[in-house]
């Protein structure tokens, strides 16, 4: 019995030891998504109001975006920004840059998809009404249709930020010390693989809940109103 004690106390000694580290890679991560997902949502707001755009051209360049993004897999993405585009020695971007921009960028056709199914699901007629009103087409979205879209995108934004939150780990392949990274070298330094992708994975499900639970606050909050 005794036995059994120590060596349960000499395993969690080595997920503390190593915890520091992990949560030193979880600032990165953190940081990474945070700037990713709000670059994110502007680039989908945009490209959905593209989308929705009477211009033809500016309607086929925003679709063009959104097939080849979601058409791809994120890692191809990754390598075309961090290595094919620095390969053209017309830009040079960091490892870090690179993430945030892909993750950005994989995010905003995802993001342009939500937001203008969220835009078409609001009924024509208070479009219209909005104009008799004399409120100008700019006014109109802003006002009318878009905060009301928002109420009805919100369960599926959160989804897709928790979607990119995930993808983050991927980014560890181009050498960004992020939590996953973090991850394999105290894996390969203790050689307690068990003990430690364990960890990381806890860290991974707290991160996600509370995001789910500051979302579905968020969620209540613009019901009520």
């Amino acid at each position: 019995m005794r036995a059994f004690f120590f060596k349960g106390v000499k395993e969690m000694d080595i997920i503390v030891a190593a915890l520091p580290l992990l949560l030193k890679g979880l600032q990165v991560t953190l940081y990474i998504f945070v700037i990713a997902i709000i670059l994110g949502f502007l680039i989908g707001l945009l490209v959905a109001l593209l989308r929705l755009a009477p211009i033809k051209i500016l309607n086929w360049i925003a679709k063009v975006y959104v097939d080849a993004i979601r058409g791809t897999p994120f890692i191809v993405q990754l390598f075309f920004i961090y290595f094919g585009v620095n390969s053209l020695n017309l830009i040079s971007l960091d490892s870090t840059t690179a993430g945030i921009i892909t993750v950005a960028i994989n995010a905003g056709a995802y993001f342009a998809e939500i937001i203008r199914a969220g835009i078409q699901s609001i009924d024509k007629g208070q479009t219209e009404a909005a104009r008799s009103i004399g409120f100008t087409g700019a006014q109109t979205m802003r006002y009318i249709v878009l905060p009301q879209a928002f109420r009805r995108m919100l369960p599926t934004i959160t989804n897709q930020s928790i979607i990119s939150l995930k993808d983050t780990s991927l980014l560890s392949v181009i050498g960004i010390a992020d939590l996953t990274q973090q991850g394999q070298i105290q894996a390969s330094a203790t050689f307690e693989a068990f003990k430690i992708w364990l960890a990381v994975g806890v860290i991974y499900f707290i991160i996600i809940y509370l995001l789910t639970l500051i979302a579905n606050f968020i969620e209540r909050r613009v019901q009520v109103r």
